[in-house]
C-alpha cells in the first residue's frame, strides 16, 4: 500500500468485475454477456460517426440519445440521464440521492456494487436478508430508511419482483428516493419506468449492455423525475462534463430504434435460458426462476466453488461467489447453443445424471 494514499482510499474494498479471459476456445459464461452480436445498425451508425469530427468535443448533454431514449419510453427528454454504463449512472444516484441521514438498505444477497458505492461516499446502509426463496420481500423494508435501492431483477439471483410489488414499495416509502436498477430487466421481468408518471422518488436505471449487447460500448441511463434527473446532472458535471463519447451516443440511438432486432435477439435468448434450465434440471440441480439472462443454479451433492474449478479445467467459466448463503451456487450467463451443450455435457461429466443434450439435439 502506498504512503501517498488518502485514508478514504486505504479503507476501500474495491468491486471485483467477472473475469475477462483471453484464452483461445473458452467458454466465458461469467460476465452476462449478450450470445449475439448488436444490432447491425449499430455497427452501421459507429462506422459512420468514425469520421474526422471525432477532433471535437461530443455533446456534454447527449440531447439526441435523451430525446431518442424519452420517445421510446414515453417521458420527456429531462427525465433522461444518460453515463458511462449503469455503473457511472447508479455511482452518480448514490451521490447525488441516496446519501441521507438514514441508512440506505437493499438485500443482503444482490449486486455487489452497492455496499462498494456505500463506502465510497461514507453511506450508511443496511442490508435486508433475502427470504428463505432467495426473493426479496416488500414487508421487510418496512423499517425506517434514508433511501432503497434494488436490483430487479436481482443479482445474481435473477429473481424479479412484479410492478405491483415495486408500487407497493414506492407508496410505503414516498418520502424517500427509492432507485430500481433494471439491468436485465428485458429478458423477462416487468419494467417500473411506468411508474415514474406517479411517483416523483422514483429513479429507474438500464443499461445497453445486456439486451442491446453493447457491453463494449459502456452506456447506461437513468429515467426519473426532472428534479432527480437535475440531481445527477448537479453531481456529473462536478465530475466529467463529456460523459459519452461521440460514437457511444451514435451506437446507442440506433441500438435503441432498431426494435425489431431487440426482440429478436432477446426472444432468442429466452429460449437459450429455457433449453440452459431444462437441461440444469436434468443433472439434478436446484435451478431459482430466472428473469434474467443468468440462471443461478446449485446441485445438492457438490459445492459450488470445485464445480466452478472443474469445468474451468475443461475451458468453461462461470461465476462462483464465495460468499454466505450463495457459496453452492453458480451464476451462469446464458450462452449460445453450442455454448450451452458444451456446458451441459461438462456437467453431466461432472455430476452424473442423465445426458443433458437440448431438446432436438
Amino acid at each position: 500500500m502506498s504512503r501517498f494514499w488518502s485514508a478514504l482510499t486505504h479503507r476501500l474494498a474495491p468491486y471485483t468485475p467477472g473475469e475477462q479471459p483471453r484464452l483461445a476456445g473458452m467458454v466465458k459464461l461469467n460476465t452476462n454477456e449478450h450470445p449475439l452480436g448488436p444490432s447491425p445498425l449499430v455497427l452501421e451508425a459507429i462506422r459512420a460517426e468514425a469520421a474526422g469530427t471525432l477532433r471535437l468535443y461530443p455533446d456534454p448533454r447527449a440531447t439526441a440519445l435523451r430525446e431518442t431514449l424519452a420517445a421510446y419510453h414515453g417521458v420527456a427528454p429531462e427525465q433522461i440521464f444518460v453515463g458511462n454504463g449503469s455503473d457511472e449512472v447508479l455511482a452518480h444516484a448514490f451521490a447525488a440521492l441516496l446519501k441521507q441521514k438514514d441508512p440506505l438498505l437493499f438485500p443482503d444477497i444482490t449486486y455487489s456494487f452497492y455496499p462498494v458505492y456505500c463506502r465510497l461516499f461514507d453511506i450508511a446502509f443496511e442490508t435486508v436478508p433475502l427470504d428463505g426463496s432467495m426473493a426479496v420481500r416488500i414487508a421487510d423494508y418496512r423499517r425506517p430508511a434514508g433511501a432503497i435501492i434494488l436490483a430487479n431483477p436481482n443479482a445474481p439471483t435473477g429473481v424479479a419482483l412484479s410492478r405491483a410489488e415495486i408500487a407497493t414499495l414506492l407508496n410505503e416509502h414516498a418520502g424517500i428516493p427509492v432507485v430500481i436498477d433494471e439491468a436485465y430487466v428485458d429478458f423477462g421481468a416487468e419494467s417500473a419506468v411506468p411508474l415514474v408518471a406517479s411517483h416523483p422518488n422514483l429513479l429507474v436505471v438500464h443499461t445497453l449492455s445486456k439486451s442491446r449487447a453493447l457491453a463494449g460500448l459502456r452506456v447506461g441511463y437513468a429515467v426519473g423525475d426532472a428534479a432527480l434527473i437535475e440531481g445527477l446532472n448537479r453531481v456529473k458535471d462536478s465530475f466529467n462534463s463529456y460523459p459519452l463519447g461521440r460514437i457511444a451516443q451514435a451506437g446507442a440511438i440506433a441500438a435503441i430504434k432498431d426494435e425489431a432486432w431487440f426482440q429478436e435477439a432477446r426472444a432468442a435468448v429466452i429460449a437459450g435460458r429455457e433449453r440452459l434450465t431444462q437441461g440444469l434440471v436434468r443433472l439434478g440441480f436446484d435451478v431459482l426462476p430466472s428473469a434474467a439472462n443468468f440462471v443461478f443454479a446449485r446441485h445438492p451433492k457438490h459445492d459450488g466453488k470445485t464445480l466452478a474449478a472443474q469445468l474451468r479445467m475443461r475451458a468453461i467459466i462461470v461465476r462462483h461467489f464465495d460468499a454466505p448463503r450463495i457459496s453452492d451456487y453458480l451464476r451462469i450467463t446464458v450462452g449460445s447453443d453450442e455454448q450451452i451443450q458444451r456446458l451441459l455435457a461438462a456437467l453431466e461429466e461432472l455430476v452424473g445424471g442423465p445426458i443433458a443434450t437440448l431438446p432436438g439435439s
